[in-house]
């Protein structure tokens, strides 16, 4: 089989969330399954892409409407990513250094026809079409109803939705710029009265995927308006638990943390870690560290967070340490923080790749609290390398964490709000206090193994499915 994913986003080329980890890894697990599975993306004009030679393939024009634009398919020379690699590159739309923007309708709409046309030339093409997310929405649409790309329509597809809060809406004053088809057919694309990306790829794929069974079964009930959708097209649908890569986030092995260890080592390697963090952001490294890493914003119970931290630190029994960027009241009020808790708490605004790894290296508990959560990669890497999750029992987190009152692991908490959060915490505190426990706890987590090795065998066991 020859598996193209296709995707906005990939580690370590461009990454905004989580997206960017799964694509980046689940094709290279793939491709050690005797697979052939290969990625295709938007090139940016980022550090990446700037650092490194690439090679082009293809050279052509693509039509948005009445306008043109020339494009190039390449490709990474010296590839080390485990997985072959293709760039549309379309210098007047998506040549710039951030992934998303405003006019995300006409860049990521261009990238997919500009990506069909190339598919097109292929003499070997793929067997398996796999799409990630709304941003790449309109291909399974597009295969099977765009005259243009008639000759595709019996490659199958695979949604796999990453977040169904985002579903890429745009007005039905763009529908002529998607190649001809028959307009009988236009309420494929449809879903309010809106030209609906994600809807339309839901319709249109021949089986959708999330990236949990607990998401699978919440976006039923919950999907941002495509709850009905959802249960009508249930049949074709499954949660697949995403998995992580364990060559990456390898404490052993880490080269971003400020010492490896093992399991064997864990109580000196995490000490050292914790050490520097202390020493970097003036906390106490006698208290336990508490850590938070993501984005600032509602989906994450981010507003909550510095009244929660107030509370927890009034009783100065802990330290807390956050890393993360978005919500600019949020920031403010987590800046403001700093002065009231001077020695207990502070807080990186921002992103910073190295420091997120040394933070799940040196931290003792990773805080979750969660209004939405697909899968959740953060809470995996935190067990990875020792570091107990404190999180909402949510969609993805509710199906990788299991509370320590329960023989489990972790701490979760049902509700966001800030009674709970905070009660969630103290509970981390008390752990921390038990030393035989909290050693004992920290050390059965590093043995948890959340790789990619069984998502991706369940997804070529999908993609078989839909060749039989």
């Amino acid at each position: 089989m020859k598996i193209l994913h296709i995707s906005a986003e990939c580690y370590p080329i461009a990454k905004v969330g989580g997206l960017a980890d799964v694509v980046g890894a689940l094709p290279k697990y793939q491709n050690t399954q005797k697979t052939s599975s290969q990625v295709l993306m938007p090139f940016y004009e980022n550090a990446f892409t700037k650092k490194n030679q690439f090679t082009t393939l293809y050279q052509s024009k693509v039509n948005l409407g009445n306008q043109s634009f020339p494009f190039e398919i390449k490709t990474l020379k010296n590839n080390k990513l485990g997985f072959d690699i293709f760039f549309v590159s379309i210098p007047e739309l998506l040549s710039t250094d951030y992934v998303y923007s405003s006019d995300d309708a006409d860049r990521f709409l261009t990238f997919q026809i500009a990506a069909l046309d190339w598919i097109l030339t292929l003499k070997k093409k793929p067997t398996i079409v796999h799409c990630h997310d709304h941003h790449v929405g309109l291909i399974p649409f597009m295969m099977t109803q765009s005259v243009k790309y008639n000759e595709l329509k019996d490659i199958p597809t695979v949604l796999t939705i990453h977040n169904a809060q985002y579903q890429g809406w745009f007005s039905y004053e763009k529908l002529a710029n998607i190649p001809k088809f028959d307009m009988v057919n236009a309420g494929l694309l449809d879903w309010d009265s809106q030209i609906n990306p994600l809807a339309a790829a839901i319709k249109c794929a021949w089986r959708v995927t999330t990236v949990s069974p607990s998401y699978m079964e919440e976006l039923k009930k919950e999907a941002n308006g495509l709850e009905s959708l959802l249960q009508h097209e249930s049949d074709k649908c499954v949660g697949i638990l995403n998995g992580i890569d364990t060559e990456v986030w390898n404490p052993e092995t880490d080269h971003y943390i400020e010492k490896n260890y093992t399991i064997s080592s864990v109580q000196s390697g995490k000490k050292a870690n914790k050490n520097y963090l202390c020493k970097r952001f003036n906390l106490d490294n006698k208290k336990p560290l508490f850590v938070f890493i993501g984005r600032l914003v509602g989906e994450k119970g981010a507003e909550l967070l510095p009244k929660a931290f107030d509370l927890l630190l009034r009783e100065n029994k802990s330290s807390v340490l956050l890393l993360g960027s978005g919500n600019s009241d949020v920031e403010h009020e987590l800046e403001i923080l700093r002065d009231k808790h001077n020695g207990t708490y502070n807080t990186f605004i921002g992103y910073d790749e190295k420091l997120s790894h040394i933070m799940y290296a040196g931290a003792d508990f990773l805080l979750m609290p969660s209004r939405v959560e697909p899968c959740g990669l953060n809470q995996m890497y935190a067990l990875r390398y020792g570091t107990i999750p404190v999180v909402r029992s949510i969609g993805g987190l509710k199906d990788t964490v299991i509370d320590i009152n329960e023989n489990g692991f972790g701490i979760l908490h049902k509700e966001v709000s800030i009674s709970d959060m905070v009660y969630a915490l103290k509970r981390g505190v008390e752990l921390y206090q038990d030393t035989i426990k909290f050693k004992k706890t920290r050390n059965s987590i590093m043995n948890i193994n959340h790789s990619w090795d069984t998502s991706a065998k369940t997804y070529i066991n999908l993609y078989k499915s839909l060749n039989q």
